[in-house]
């Protein structure tokens, strides 16, 4: 590694943590209701939201009226966007006369984009107009996400309420989400990448002429005002089919670094929003370091591994640097490995290196990250109300140890409680091994991937733990589009995204029902450095326990594999 790897390790960390308290703070603000900077110019638009829409934003609801809400609103945003990319060619926008997607492409695009998941199997700036790059696929980065951090919201009302019998109101939640917390950041970073290159125009593409003397069409669209909602927005998918390695998408060392901080910087953020829920933000420092300390061991063994020179081509004369296969070489081996690290420990699923490539080692990081449920940072709001489970999983865990009643801020975790965090552990298991198990074993699903054995088997598992984990992105060597994997893909997604949003609503009502128990010199503290250390190894036990055998078939093997090939006796 040289000085600017360090560099950029230093300054991602830096832009990461320095504003996240402040921003954590101003969500909680936002979303109760308080007056923020922004109030003067966005209240008088939020109330007419709310006359439009019909809505009294002083009465709440329980959390089943929240939860049905929340379905009938995604049911109508996935309809509208089926519908969009199925009649795209008879819609404006479109001057290059692009036809509507195959009904099972568009089915999975669809459920992707709405359940914040931004798999894509199809290359974006050849197969979809403006219109539904822009009405279609942007809107849904910004209402998914909203989605994601109103469920967090419930959830934290729940542990800090006392005897309540109401969570919220979801069309509140969403509304503030949207219109004070993702739409100004989101601009920011947007014309910060416009700054760099990015483009944002309406022209659909420029002939160029190659160095060959060739003329090359280049693609063009409102590309800015997507990629920053993508990456704030914790969504993934990109304009362009190569996502944040295309140089229109991320131009410059200075729009990698905004996008690679963006990706991470809202879900860090709402971490302390929780601290400020239920008044100990001591609770946030403990989840954070947690969640750094994942962070960092996933991404020092990911360095390491991507630093190893290929053992088939080791030759003692020669001197050996990282293999660059598969990399944006501007932004080189420790840029590549940052961004495939922060990606999938959050549910963003956008690349600037194809993980395909990627040692088998650092394929098992980002794997791992995934399979423990995007937890280390996660999506907005989903990241942070999945590592909350973890725990009241860590608290039950630690009350079985000393024989009492397992306590979190003072709400008791009963049997109900316990079974709601039992079915919120079986989603990962049953999207990515029972579905992925269900995709290996159907006829001609061989044919999706470009290399046998392990490294196959990687192909396969990572695609179906990306889309389980919301988080979309995927070896490249994955050939997803074909009705088996569309419609297996939609459904391991829709089982990722509501198989945890219907529990923890659930639990945010039973906890917000509960009354307050005061903690006694007895309790078992759930801040400091013992509960943090406690909630690392229940993360990395669960994680381990359901996935070692598939991990050791896949990436683990394919490691082991590669010292034996065409290393001279």
């Amino acid at each position: 590694m040289h000085s600017y790897d360090y560099a950029l390790l230093i300054a991602f960390f830096v832009l990461l943590l320095a504003p996240a308290a402040l921003l954590g703070r101003f969500f909680y603000q936002v979303m109760e209701g308080q007056r923020t900077w922004l109030s003067p110019l966005l209240a008088p638009l939020e109330r007419g939201c709310y006359r439009l829409a019909g809505v009294d934003p002083a009465q709440e609801q329980s959390w089943q009226r929240y939860a049905l809400a929340l379905l009938s609103f995604n049911l109508a945003g996935f309809m509208l966007l089926l519908a969009i990319l199925l009649l795209q060619g008879h819609l404006p926008l479109n001057p290059r006369q692009l036809p509507g997607q195959d009904w099972s492409l568009a089915l999975n695009t669809a459920v992707s984009f709405v359940t914040n998941t931004n798999w894509q199997a199809y290359s974006g700036e050849s197969s979809l107009s403006a219109l539904s790059q822009m009405l279609g696929l942007t809107v849904q980065n910004f209402l998914s996400a909203a989605t994601g951090l109103a469920v967090l919201v419930a959830l934290c009302r729940g542990i800090a309420r006392r005897s309540a019998s109401t969570v919220g109101n979801f069309w509140v939640d969403l509304t503030r989400a949207t219109l004070y917390g993702l739409l100004p950041l989101s601009l920011l970073l947007a014309l910060l990448l416009v700054w760099q290159g990015v483009p944002q125009t309406f022209t659909d593409s420029v002939q160029a002429l190659t160095l060959s003397g060739d003329r090359q069409t280049l693609p063009l669209g409102p590309v800015a005002s997507q990629i920053a909602i993508k990456q704030l927005g914790t969504n993934g998918g990109g304009f362009f089919g190569v996502n944040a390695a295309h140089p229109f998408e991320n131009p410059t060392a200075w729009s990698n670094l905004f996008e690679l901080v963006a990706i991470v910087l809202i879900p860090a953020a709402l971490v302390f929003t929780f601290g400020h829920y239920v008044k100990d933000l001591r609770q946030s420092r403990a989840i954070l370091g947690c969640m750094l300390a994942l962070f960092v061991l996933g991404g020092a063994t990911a360095l390491w591994a991507e630093y190893q020179p290929n053992p088939a081509l080791l030759d003692p004369q020669v001197e050996h640097t990282a293999p660059l296969e598969g990399k944006e070489v501007r932004f080189g081996t420790t840029g590549s490995v940052l961004w495939a690290v922060t990606t999938t420990a959050a549910s963003n699923g956008s690349v600037n290196a194809m993980h395909d490539s990627l040692n088998p080692l650092t394929g098992l990081v980002t794997l791992g990250n995934m399979m423990v449920g995007e937890v280390i940072f996660g999506g907005v709001g989903a990241g942070l109300y999945g590592m909350l489970l973890f725990v009241l999983i860590a608290v039950f865990l630690a009350g079985l140890m000393i024989g009492r009643t397992p306590h979190y801020l003072g709400k008791s975790l009963q049997a109900r409680e316990v079974k709601l965090l039992v079915a919120t552990l079986l989603v990962m298991p049953l999207g990515a091994l029972v579905l992925g198990a269900i995709a290996a074993s159907l006829p001609g699903a061989q044919t999706a991937l470009s290399n046998p054995g392990p490294h196959g088997f990687s192909q396969l598992l990572y695609a179906y733990t990306s889309a389980t984990a919301n988080n979309g992105s995927a070896f490249a060597g994955f050939a997803g589009n074909s009705v088996l994997h569309n419609l297996l893909l939609s459904l391991a997604m829709l089982i990722g995204r509501f198989g945890y949003i219907l529990p923890v609503l659930a639990l945010a009502g039973s906890l917000a029902a509960k009354r307050c128990v005061a903690c006694g010199a007895d309790s078992f503290p759930t801040h400091g450095v013992l509960f943090a250390s406690l909630l690392l190894v229940t993360v990395l036990l669960v994680g381990g326990l359901s996935f070692l055998p598939t991990l050791a078939l896949g990436p683990l093997a394919d490691h082991l594999s590669q010292g034996f090939q065409g290393v001279a006796p």
